[in-house]
């Protein structure tokens, strides 16, 4: 395994837990939810951003850490994955007809990025791609933060450097103290004042959005029935690598 300049992007479903209720039909239903959502978060993410893994209610991304590259997509693509995840989770919230509370609060979740660069070993397992190294133990330490808005942009020192002049300007110095790696400078965005505001989602009409939910019923059908089981717990964060 060659180790490799890469950039790094976690993009992370917040405020998941606070709500969810544990039954079955919520629990089906909301895994559901997570999973559209985090569709729309990996078209958002383009072609400049490659999908290393799903890590739960997570997304996990990496792309060569050149400058142009790099430059180019972590701002405008934190700005478009911010963008589409909530227009998916507007439209969940404005057309859904399931009463469950996973249903009825998608549009309360919130999405936060942490972006990291450094020295990463890359290799391919299968179709799987593995990426290892203590640069990607440090960008998933990322997510565990006190960053006083419920919504941002994390980075660190080299990928501050990538941002462009615009985003650079409104970044707010942030220290970490990350486990077992010390003190990280790091800066942050808060996307909810960088990002324009989404219009409202359009509500579609009763025979779309029962059809909508007929679809999504039958998506879960096997978790119904009991031929699948849900997952009660969604987080699964590499320690060490």
């Amino acid at each position: 395994m060659a180790v490799q300049p890469t950039l790094l992007l976690i993009a992370d479903i917040a405020g998941y837990t606070r709500f969810m209720k544990m039954h079955d039909t919520s629990l089906v239903h909301a895994q559901q939810i997570i999973a559209d959502l985090l569709e729309a978060v990996i078209d958002a993410a383009g072609s400049s951003l490659k999908l290393a893994k799903l890590e739960g209610d997570a997304a996990f991304f990496y792309a060569p850490a050149d400058g142009k590259s790099a430059s180019a997509s972590i701002g405008e693509r934190a700005a478009a994955i911010y963008r589409a995840f909530h227009a998916r989770a507007q439209d969940i919230k404005t057309n859904t007809l399931c009463p469950c509370d996973g249903c009825q609060q998608a549009g309360n979740l919130k999405i936060k990025l942490v972006g990291h660069a450094g020295g990463v070993a890359v290799q391919k397992v299968k179709r799987l791609t593995e990426l290892a190294g203590v640069d990607v133990i440090v960008v998933h330490r990322m997510l565990k933060n006190e960053v006083p808005v419920s919504e941002y942009l994390l980075v660190t020192k080299p990928v501050h450097a990538l941002l462009g002049d615009a985003l650079r300007e409104r970044a707010a110095a942030f220290d970490l103290d990350l486990d077992d790696i010390g003190k990280t400078p790091a800066w942050y965005v808060d996307l909810a004042q960088c990002v324009p505001s989404l219009p409202p989602a359009q509500k579609r009409s009763p025979l779309a959005r029962v059809g909508g939910f007929l679809r999504f019923e039958m998506r879960n059908l096997p978790y119904t029935l009991r031929l699948r089981k849900a997952c009660a717990g969604f987080r699964n964060v590499p320690d060490a690598h």
